[in-house]
């Protein structure tokens, strides 16, 4: 007797594209992609890493934080700024972090970079898209300093600029015209800041302030609301009415219970007290 496994047969499956096709051809429309706000961004510069995010949190057309973080903890060289949905970016990053710790006590040495970068990536691919973390990863460890971008299906960049999110080709317009090797602290932290800028000018899901996080090899530097572009200004009038401006014309009040019944349940038995 033929037995017949039950087991998924490795490498890629398409049997959703083939499903997606049936489901079209009978009228029913695909799901469309989930549109998500955000500018984050990273560069090397002489001494390490400087990464940047803004601080706009959006829930479709309503901007639902405006000062939210998205630059999150790895370890105590390595930060990672999270683009997508904000419960998966939060939630990813303090598994890996989580995941992290315990590596570098099993191996007893400090972990590195590229070993998160493994980690976040194994996990967003075997996950499929479905997790939405599109993510720039950033540290410095005993091999140097190191930048890596992680799409949401596990795909992976090295390169010595990035940015990711709905700002990202503003931020890469700032990045393409004025990076260079070897800058300085205050000159990379002056381009990652306009990068921020560009973003949060020409998107309209990106906004808010600017956070920023300059890492090197001795010390983790948190710049938090480092810039504030669109801080609250005096209104030019006071548009408070003095009491009595406008008075009421007539007043109706509504019963919204019109009929009411009550239902005994249980009959005439009292409940027992004793």
């Amino acid at each position: 007797m033929a037995s017949t496994s039950t087991a998924r047969p490795t490498g890629f499956d398409f049997s959703n594209e083939l499903r997606n096709n049936f489901l079209t051809g009978k009228g029913l429309p695909l799901p469309k992609a989930t549109s998500t706000g955000t500018t984050i961004v990273g560069c090397l510069f002489k001494d390490g890493i400087v990464l940047g995010a803004d601080t706009r949190a959006t829930e479709g057309p309503i901007v639902a934080d405006k000062n939210c973080e998205k630059i999150h903890y790895i370890t105590e060289s390595i930060r990672c700024c999270g683009a997508g949905t904000a419960a998966d970016t939060e939630f990813t990053t303090a598994l890996i972090s989580s995941n992290m710790e315990m590596h570098g006590l099993q191996t007893g040495r400090k972990p590195r970079v590229v070993t998160a970068m493994t980690m976040l990536k194994q996990m967003l691919f075997r996950h499929q898209g479905q997790i939405g973390a599109a993510l720039v990863l950033g540290g410095v460890d005993a091999t140097g300093p190191h930048l890596f971008t992680i799409h949401p299906h596990g795909s992976t960049d090295k390169l010595p600029y990035v940015t990711m999110g709905s700002g990202s080709l503003a931020a890469m317009a700032v990045f393409e015209t004025g990076w260079r090797p070897g800058m300085e602290r205050l000159e990379a932290l002056e381009l990652v800041k306009n990068a921020i800028w560009a973003g949060i000018f020409n998107d309209l899901g990106s906004g808010s302030n600017v956070d920023a996080c300059i890492i090197t090899e001795q010390h983790t530097e948190m710049l938090r609301n480092v810039d504030m572009p669109n801080q609250r200004v005096q209104k030019e009038r006071d548009y408070k009415f003095r009491q009595g401006t406008t008075a009421w014309k007539k007043e109706t009040v509504r019963k919204f219970v019109v009929d009411e019944q009550v239902t005994l349940i249980g009959g005439d038995v009292e409940m027992d007290t004793t």
